[in-house]
């Protein structure tokens, strides 16, 4: 029995130890073949781990690189023109210092770029600001000078205006009080808004004055008063301004250094040139020793002509060195208008004063033109303002 537990056990034994050794060469085969071969092919990898690890330093500092010099700078500069674009000021700002020399002529030039843009806007906001301001402006003066005018038993009476620009200098307007009619037409040095808001301020000093002043003299006398301490001294207003006595059919004028009086005289058939003198509004503080309102012989028949330089001194042209309307040529044609009314005679001046200046024109100040007719019970045709388009080249009181 002894013997048989001896051969048992020393069978378990050789078994145990076999399986002992069988799992051990399996284990070591595992392990040593891949730590032989990692041996054998350690100079190999070492060589491709360190290529593989400079390749990756290598491209992450050329990222960081493009990112710095390229990618950065350009994503700033959009966000810069989107900020612009939108209206809003931008957080960021590209430093244009950068090594990269040309990111940063690039940068340089679209900051200029935006710099001028800016400006442009600014300017373009602030323009149209002023252009609303210059439209009130010239509205509330169209509004002035094309109101309707009282009608006097015996005068007929057309009158027009046609600034150069937006806001014109040239001032006109028909007033009655009482027995009398005054009738002025005016014109501030240059054309714009600062002439505007003086002609303004003259014709509401004039309709003021003339409801308690009755000559024509002493109402420009007041006026120049108040005018001149409150505009600049370079700011002048020629003014000729006729007084009508409706119950004694008698005209005065009083001219303040303004263009002729020009009268056609029904009975000699030929048209008189008047010299206004005077001075101008604004010149000087006190000018009661220099205007005088004298007496003007008109009669049933005769027609009397307002106007402002910028019909004699119009051009046939778009240059100023073109010739010249001239007093002569306005005197000519009112002396060949076919019918001597107040419109016959406005619309003869109209059509001709349109062929001088011609096509492609350029009007160079304000025009204004007033024609009375002192009523001799005649009949005449009716007439109207319309002037057929072939009868003018372009230029127009309407267009």
């Amino acid at each position: 029995m002894k013997s048989l537990r001896i051969t048992l056990f020393s069978a378990l034994f050789l078994l145990f130890f076999s399986l002992q050794i069988a799992t051990f060469g399996v284990l070591f085969g595992i392990l040593y073949f891949p730590v032989l071969w990692f041996f054998e092919h350690l100079d190999i990898m070492f060589k491709q781990g360190i290529f593989f690890g400079l390749t990756l330093i290598f491209w992450g500092l050329l990222y960081l690189f493009l990112k710095r010099t390229y990618i950065d700078p350009i994503r700033i500069l959009r966000t810069e023109i989107a900020h612009f674009l939108a209206g809003v000021q931008s957080p960021r700002r590209l430093n244009t210092n950068i090594q990269n020399q040309d990111i940063s002529y690039v940068g340089n030039f679209f900051h200029r770029s935006l710099e001028i843009l800016k400006n442009f806007k600014e300017e373009f906001q602030s323009g149209r600001v002023l252009r609303s301001e210059v439209e009130l402006a010239s509205d509330i003066q169209k509004h002035v000078l094309k109101k309707t005018h009282p009608e006097i038993a015996s005068l007929e009476i057309i009158s027009d205006t046609k600034s150069a620009t937006e806001v014109g200098g040239d001032s006109y307007d028909i007033i009655s009080q009482w027995e009398n009619t005054y009738v002025y037409i005016g014109d501030v040095t240059g054309h714009g808004v600062a002439s505007g808001f003086v002609m303004m301020m003259v014709n509401a000093l004039i309709s003021g004055f003339s409801k308690m002043i009755e000559n024509s003299a002493d109402i420009l006398v007041r006026t120049n008063e108040i005018l001149k301490p409150r505009v600049k001294s370079n700011m002048l207003m020629t003014l000729l301004m006729v007084r009508w006595n409706e119950r004694d059919k008698k005209l005065y004028m009083t001219g303040s250094g303004h263009e002729y009086l020009l009268i056609y005289k029904k009975a000699q058939n030929r048209v008189f040139t008047v010299k206004s003198w005077g001075i101008a509004l604004g010149m000087t503080r006190d000018i009661s020793k220099i205007l005088k309102e004298m007496s003007v012989p008109f009669d049933p028949g005769d027609c009397l002509i307002m106007y402002t330089d910028g019909i004699t001194e119009s051009r046939n042209g778009n240059k100023e060195s073109d010739l010249m309307f001239g007093i002569e040529r306005l005197v000519q044609i009112i002396a060949d208008a076919p019918i001597k009314t107040a419109i016959g005679i406005f619309k003869h001046i109209t059509i001709e004063l349109s062929k001088f200046m011609g096509y492609n024109h350029r009007q160079f100040d304000d025009i204004t033109l007033i024609v009375i007719r002192y009523k001799d019970g005649v009949k005449v045709s009716p007439e109207n303002r319309h002037i057929a388009k072939e009868n003018i080249t372009e230029w127009n009181w309407n267009n």
